[in-house]
């Protein structure tokens, strides 16, 4: 793959959806979700209508999706398909030091002590022993003083109450009624506060928009019955994506029964990217 930046990149990446185009086309369906039964009439404009009329508007509000992910941490194998995906589909320079996505190995030590790499958001998988510590430097650490060693997928976790929603001065990051959070780049004035908001580090400014940039689950591509890019890569299943509000959704069935864990639960967001087999040592 060439390490040239295309001279001119789009504006926006294809199939992307400008906030104001996302608010237009699903307001009334939010509002629909969000209003009590007797606010349907002014929503939907069922003055006068019967009551089954109002109850079959309020069954078509609630079919609106709302998304969650589910990464199995026993199957990811730190391959690193992933991350060439999202950032081939996601319009993120491949060469770039910055992914929407990321893989990190965790090496625990005998003694106790975590070491924690992504050398290149493990675009590249991870084909040396060694631990990346920055500044192009490298760790060695004897196999047999290791205790343990795994892999976890990590993006944004799309939380039900976003401290980057809360923070935007412009309203340039805002969550949509399927629970994705978004971010309009026409609206995005690069000021980072968002950036410094999210507890997961799931936020980055565009090397080349210079504007927030951040992981939708794909929103262009799940909003047309398609697969994330990074579910899709991933060749273990490592990562999947369901839908909450379809009681029928295999996915969402394994969240709502199953012991799965969330990162960083005392912060009180309520992220919707759940883990089986989440290690105690992940932070």
């Amino acid at each position: 793959m060439s390490d040239e930046l295309p001279e001119a990149l789009p504006k926006e990446p294809t199939g992307s959806i400008s906030r104001r185009d996302f608010l237009k086309k699903t307001g009334w369906i939010a509002a629909g979700v969000l209003a009590p039964a007797g606010a349907l009439e002014l929503i939907f404009g069922l003055k006068g209508a019967s009551s089954a009329q109002a109850a079959e508007a309020a069954t078509t509000a609630q079919t609106v999706p709302h998304w969650q992910f589910l990464v199995d941490a026993n199957k990811c194998v730190g391959c690193g398909f992933c991350v060439k995906a999202c950032k081939l589909e996601n319009d993120v320079p491949y060469e770039a030091d910055a992914s929407r996505t990321w893989v990190e190995r965790h090496v625990v030590t005998k003694d106790g002590v975590s070491h924690v790499d992504s050398p290149n958001s493990a675009r590249d998988g991870f084909t040396t022993p060694d631990i990346d510590i920055g500044e192009g430097k490298t760790l060695q650490i004897n196999p047999e003083d290791i205790a343990k060693a795994f892999f976890v997928p990590k993006l944004c976790n799309q939380c039900n109450h976003p401290p980057c929603v809360q923070v935007c001065p412009v309203g340039a990051t805002y969550k949509g009624p399927d629970g994705v959070v978004l971010v309009d780049r026409t609206w995005c004035i690069g000021c980072g506060y968002c950036i410094n908001a999210c507890p997961y580090g799931a936020r980055f400014f565009h090397p080349v928009y210079h504007t927030a940039e951040k992981c939708t689950f794909c929103e262009h591509r799940i909003s047309k019955g398609l697969l994330p890019a990074c579910v899709q890569a991933c060749p273990f299943a490592a990562r999947r994506i369901g839908n909450q509000n379809d009681p029928t959704d295999g996915v969402a069935e394994v969240i709502a029964t199953q012991r799965v864990e969330v990162l960083k639960a005392e912060y009180g967001t309520n992220p919707q990217c759940f883990y089986i087999g989440l290690d105690s040592e992940v932070r």
